[in-house]
């Protein structure tokens, strides 16, 4: 018997530069010259909305769909029991996906007169006039739409919706910054084990730090962003502080360039741009998926994904994600073990929201690489070794990192919402390693192992309110916000060996040099403390075809440096503040298209004058970093692009005849395209190509370094990536990606420099379903042609990149 249910939902390098400079002139050309009948197509097909529903049962495929679109469907439980669906990909108006969704069922769906859907035995086309349609019993299922927030684009590998800060969630469209957010889809199908797996995919983006270095840095638009200024949900000093697992994120958001307004200062002072996590959440479909792994050399794994929903609306969710990996890694002689798990839950009322998050994050390497310091005295670089090479050759890490949030959000009105949020991380690092300093051309390096033990614990907390209200013809959303974020760090640090002599061609590998009798005690280093306060206002005009945003947020930076010996305190602290502003334009002279332009602050703490100099400890008011950018968006329908132009001057503080001042400053001017969605019917595109000129404008003592080209910037960087699915193979999909970067300088002098590099990946995944059970495989090989080369950071560091690496997983939805 029938009844109703409810449920709701929530190449060379000559070429490359062709290519990269065709990409760039394309996409404008083709933006000032698209014909006005295929906007209007392009239009409307913007409104289509994207699916990604695995397969699975008709019943749970079905249910999903009805959850996503919000239409009531009636279904003869007896027409669906037994059924399989291949689930549901790409952009459909509602009927159509539904009939795509029954293929092959022997069904088909109708819409009824009060606008429901309604299925049936699918009519030949003999017998439509002769017989008549029964009238089937009725099972309602019905759902509200599934959140804008998490709703995918075409392709289902970047989320239309992002944190844009104070200012909340925003479509890509609306946001005036070049934005990206990638979702847990495009995780999965990579196979990534960390961020910085996901971040290869933006052009912007680059990786700064050795793949199994203690921790993973990143450059954005040529300035560094550290791992432990990635945010939670928008609050700073949350995520492990080394190294950033992604098997607990539903989205990785990527927004590019200075952001103090929209998130306040980072804990590292990074004014690159700003990477957030959204963390996943369960959804009104039951999860059990739980998957194997495998990673060369022999780097074994599993990974566990549970989601649930109780309560008479499915008001309470329990997320658990879990990760385990041990083995062999493609590099000499090292060891990974890693572990990861997190628990998300929320409860989610008519007018409340809560949230609450727990994540443990453990990890050991033997024989941990490193990166190498530039000795002064080298003249010329050397040859890139093989990169299966481990250096130093020794030594180890274990990292510790648990975290707890608790974050709630209530509708006071419709039209006004406030937001609280607390959270609270430990992070440990225990460790033997050495940086080893490249002195010969020939290869020749040294090294001392020192004994590291390093403890972070971090307070976070943020509260805010959104009021939305019109003056007349202009609407307004008003953000408000403050934050804290208090962090003291312990350490202890101490020699374990003497100096230690090798060659980068024939490396010795020795065993890591005891600690035993040797004393653990953690002293002081740094306490810090950060907390500002935000005001910004959205204004819209014209049916939101115009919108204004101004702000301003004042940020305040205490902080206490301690010898790491003694413990003692080293100078008398830092305490300062500083204003910074926000403006920014959104003009969208068609639904699909958006014109957008900023002018936006950063800031990093500013120094204090070191000893020697004629004003020796003068302290210095935080550094603002100043970005103006302006590009335009277009949502061609199934594939949306974004050419962006931008300029970001940092200041720097530098010796002058003796005096030490803020009188330093590197500028990076550039110009980037993107491009996210199907190019065709299963055929998709991700990444882009980015051209930066980076300079230094005043360095070095005395500006001896005055209009050379910045440390660590490259002047084109390509990631592009390609999906396809053959039609001859239902379920196949094929992957290929090639991530390019051009020549880079390892010294302010220019004297030193890396040649560019050019990997390749290729992949395949296959989705079926075994007993009754979505089985999906996939296989990755990253630097397929065993590419060896160089990369640096912007601070100088050079490493190697990882060899040939295959990756295989199953995953199985029980």
């Amino acid at each position: 018997m029938s009844h109703p249910a409810y449920r709701q939902a929530t190449m060379p390098a000559l070429r490359i530069r062709q290519i990269a400079g065709l990409m760039l002139l394309s996409g404008l050309l083709s933006m000032a010259y698209m014909p006005r009948a295929y906007a209007e197509t392009v239009q409307e097909n913007a409104a289509l909305p994207a699916f990604n529903i695995n397969a699975g049962s008709l019943d749970q495929v079905l249910n999903a769909y009805a959850r996503q679109t919000g239409i009531l469907l009636v279904i003869d439980a007896s027409l669906t029991q037994g059924k399989q669906s291949r689930g549901l990909r790409g952009q459909y108006d509602v009927l159509p996906g539904l009939n795509a969704i029954l293929a092959g069922s022997g069904l088909q769906a109708v819409i009824q007169d009060n606008g429901s859907y309604k299925l049936q035995k699918a009519l030949q086309a003999s017998s439509v006039t002769s017989e008549a349609v029964d009238t089937l019993p009725e099972v309602a299922v019905s759902s509200k739409r599934l959140s804008e927030n998490n709703a995918l684009y075409a392709g289902a590998q970047v989320a239309r919706k992002g944190r844009a800060g104070i200012l909340g969630q925003r479509d890509f469209l609306d946001v005036p910054f070049n934005a990206t957010n990638y979702t847990a889809e495009v995780i999965a199908d990579q196979q990534a084990r960390s961020i910085g797996d996901v971040l290869q995919n933006d052009p912007s983006v680059r990786q700064t730090s050795a793949r199994t270095n203690i921790n993973e840095d990143f450059s954005i638009r040529g300035f560094t962003v550290a791992s432990q200024d990635i945010a939670l949900n928008g609050m700073y000093g949350l995520m492990p502080y080394f190294r950033v697992p992604v098997e607990m994120a539903e989205r990785v958001e990527v927004l590019k360039g200075p952001s103090a307004l929209l998130n306040g200062m980072p804990p590292s002072g990074n004014v690159g741009g700003s990477i957030n996590i959204v963390p996943k959440r369960a959804a009104d479909e039951a999860l059990s998926r739980f998957g194997v792994s495998y990673m060369s050399d022999s780097v074994y794994g599993g990974t566990a994904d549970l989601g649930r929903r109780f309560g008479e609306n499915n008001e309470f969710g329990v997320r658990l994600n879990g990760m385990y990996r041990k083995g062999d890694t493609a590099l000499d002689q090292q060891k990974l073990e890693e572990f990861m798990g997190s628990l998300a839950l929320d409860y989610r009322g008519e007018r409340l929201r809560v949230t609450a998050d727990l994540i443990n994050q453990q990890q050991t390497i033997n024989k941990v690489v490193r990166q190498f310091t530039v000795s002064d005295t080298l003249t010329n670089m050397p040859g890139v070794p093989g990169n299966q090479l481990n250096y130093p050759g020794y030594g180890y890490s274990q990292m510790k990192d648990r975290s707890m949030v608790l974050r709630g959000e209530y509708d006071l009105t419709d039209a006004v919402m406030v937001y609280a949020g607390v959270g609270s991380r430990n992070s440990q690092m225990d460790a033997v390693a050495g940086n080893p300093v490249l002195n010969s051309a020939s290869g020749n390096y040294n090294s001392m192992a020192m004994w590291q033990l390093f403890e972070v614990n971090s307070e976070s907390f943020e509260a805010g309110s959104r009021i939305k209200f019109d003056t007349g013809p202009v609407g307004h959303q008003v953000s408000l916000g403050a934050t804290k974020v208090s962090q003291n760090t312990d350490i202890h640090f101490v020699a374990v060996s003497g100096n230690i002599n090798s060659n980068i061609f024939a490396p010795v590998y020795i065993d890591t040099p005891s600690t035993s009798g040797l004393s653990d005690n953690k002293v002081k280093y740094n306490t810090m403390t950060l907390t500002s306060y935000a005001l910004a206002d959205t204004l819209s005009f014209m049916d939101d075809k115009v919108q204004v945003t101004l702000g301003a947020r004042h940020q305040s930076v205490e902080q206490q440096a301690y010898n790491f010996v003694t413990g003692a305190k080293s100078g008398a602290g830092y305490g300062q503040g500083a204003l910074t502003p926000v403006a920014g334009l959104v003009f969208k002279p068609q639904e699909n298209v958006s014109l957008y332009a900023n002018y936006i602050e950063g800031l990093s703490q500013g120094q204090v004058a070191p000893v020697g100099t004629s004003n020796a400890g003068q302290m210095f008011s935080p550094y603002k970093t100043k970005q103006k950018e302006a590009g335009v968006k277009v949502d061609w329908g199934k594939i949306a692009t974004t050419v962006s132009i931008f300029e970001i001057e940092r200041p720097s503080a530098v010796t002058t005849n003796g005096v030490y001042r803020v009188s330093g400053e590197q500028r990076n001017r550039g110009i980037e395209f993107n491009v996210f969605g199907e190019v065709a019917s299963g055929v998709r595109l991700l990444g882009g190509g980015a051209y930066t000129q980076g300079k230094q404008v005043k360095a070095g003592e005395d500006g001896k370094f005055n209009g050379n080209t910045a440390v660590g910037v490259p002047a084109w960087q390509i990631s592009l990536g390609s999906e396809w699915d053959p039609l001859a193979i239902s379920g196949l999909t094929l992957t290929s990606r090639v991530i390019y970067t051009s020549k880079q300088y390892v010294d302010q002098a220019n004297n030193l420099s890396i040649p560019s590099i050019t990997r390749f990946d290729i992949g395949a995944r296959y989705k079926t379903m075994l007993n009754a059970t979505p089985v999906t495989l996939r296989a990755n090989i990253e630097n397929l042609f065993n590419r060896d080369y160089w990369n640096t950071s912007n601070e100088g560091y050079i490493y190697l990149g990882m060899p040939r690496t295959l990756l295989l997983s199953a995953t199985a939805d029980f």
